[in-house]
């Protein structure tokens, strides 16, 4: 996050991270384990090697341990599509030779790019907000529009990072830093 020169880029991490892979796996494993457990007790055979899912009746628990399997293989497929896409990672590029901010992002299906003309943006905007859902996120205040968020989606990023990140952003492109 250099700001010598006259352009300055920032990464935006996607849905490609840690805490996203290791709620995927649980889904699977889940999704898997009840999907054993009906096909067990439909067999009359222990498949897993943990409790006795053959003794289970099909009609309804075998049955309903399958639907919850199915439903949890199809969480974990989106899931994991999510992540191999990798959702929402791009870049925040601000040129000052050519007056413009890019916005991109990997989207599902599409790649977004959002285009700002550097004389739009009246403000870069720090939003912090403690509780049961947190929010901390630098936004541009542009022109017209409405305001628009440039950090991740998802985790948090710690205070200090956010405000020295808001901080230079301002500097670099010359306007007030909102929301301390």
């Amino acid at each position: 996050m250099a700001s010598d020169g006259p352009v300055l880029e920032q990464p935006v991490l996607g849905s490609r991270r840690l805490s996203n892979m290791l709620v995927a796996s649980a889904v699977s494993a889940g999704g898997v384990g009840f999907l054993l457990t009906s096909l067990s007790s439909r067999l009359g055979r222990d498949l897993l090697p943990i409790g006795h899912p053959a003794a289970l009746e099909f009609v309804p628990q075998g049955l309903v341990m399958g639907l919850y399997g199915v439903a949890a293989v199809l969480l974990a497929t989106y899931l994991w599509a999510v992540i191999a896409i990798d959702v929402g990672a791009g870049s925040n590029r601000f040129d000052r030779t050519s007056g413009e901010a890019t916005i991109s992002r990997r989207g599902f299906r599409q790649r977004i790019d959002v285009s700002i003309p550097l004389n739009q943006i009246q403000a870069v905007k720090v939003e912090v907000r403690d509780g049961l859902n947190p929010r901390r996120r630098l936004a541009l205040r542009v022109q017209g529009r409405r305001d628009m968020p440039l950090t991740r989606v998802g985790e948090p990023l710690p205070l200090a990072e956010l405000e020295l990140g808001g901080a230079k952003l301002a500097r670099f492109l010359g306007v007030p830093l909102e929301g301390l």
